[in-house]
């Protein structure tokens, strides 16, 4: 199991697995490992995937909106890897920083917490609201 983190750039989702999802801890790095662009229908579903490419069980786990922190455009500073994002989302809210930290056919970044009120080391909502935003299940549910 793990978690997807997508960003809408222009008319795709940009997305990275991130097998232990987003910590509000910023003493914590998580690993982000880059996978193919999603198309914007995947924002809102909740399923199973058959066999093949990005089988299982999914659920929209956050919702929400980000803007960049980052001067000039987001596609940019994702090629130049490294971006600064503030998310408004229904459970993550503040701001988070994606660090390349190598290249290749699947690049891996970290992800972290940046210090803002939204830091907190004593808070895990991964394991404290497992349900979706979207339908209130959870990943066992589906």
């Amino acid at each position: 199991m793990h978690y997807d983190f997508r960003l809408q750039v222009g008319r795709v989702l940009k997305s990275w697995a991130v097998p232990k999802g987003l910590s509000t801890d910023p003493r914590q790095k998580r690993l982000a490992v880059e996978v193919d662009d999603h198309t914007l229908g995947y924002a809102k579903f909740e399923g199973r995937i058959g066999s093949g490419y990005g089988a299982g069980r999914v659920i929209v786990w956050d919702a929400g909106t980000y803007r960049s922190l980052t001067e000039g455009s987001v596609k940019q500073a994702l090629q130049d890897g490294h971006l600064s994002i503030w998310l408004e989302g229904e459970k993550l809210r503040g701001g988070w920083t994606l660090q390349r930290t190598r290249g290749g056919a699947k690049p891996q970044w970290l992800i972290l917490k940046r210090r803002d009120e939204g830091a907190d080391a004593r808070r895990n909502p991964v394991s404290t609201q497992p349900e979706s935003v979207r339908s209130g299940r959870t990943i066992d549910e589906i």
